[in-house]
């Protein structure tokens, strides 16, 4: 399995609609640093992520969220809000961690 990260916002590059050009069926997605825009309500990209989970993991490190000043009632339903312990428990769990720039 593979663990996708992506610590850029979806509004400055593209690295967050590339990576989800390429995550299969099975793996996850770990949004980290500014890259957690992406797992906004209401943001551009919502459907991507709707549509997304059910085939793919969807995570938002809970600490970057909140270091932007956005909660849980922030998120899109579906993704998952973990902690750095969650951070270290995606990448064991995961064979390989592709991280996107």
């Amino acid at each position: 399995m593979l663990l996708h990260t992506v610590n850029k916002s979806p509004f400055e590059r593209n690295s967050f609609a590339q990576c989800m050009g390429h995550a299969k069926k099975g793996s996850s997605v770990l949004l980290i640093e500014d890259g957690v825009f992406a797992a906004l309500k209401g943001a551009a990209n919502e459907s991507v992520v709707s549509n997304a989970i059910g085939d793919i993991g969807v995570y938002v490190l809970g600490p970057d969220l909140n270091a932007r000043g956005m909660t849980d009632e922030d998120v899109i339903d579906g993704v998952k809000i973990v902690d750095y312990t969650g951070f270290v428990e995606l990448a064991a769990e995961h064979d390989v961690v592709q991280s996107w720039l």
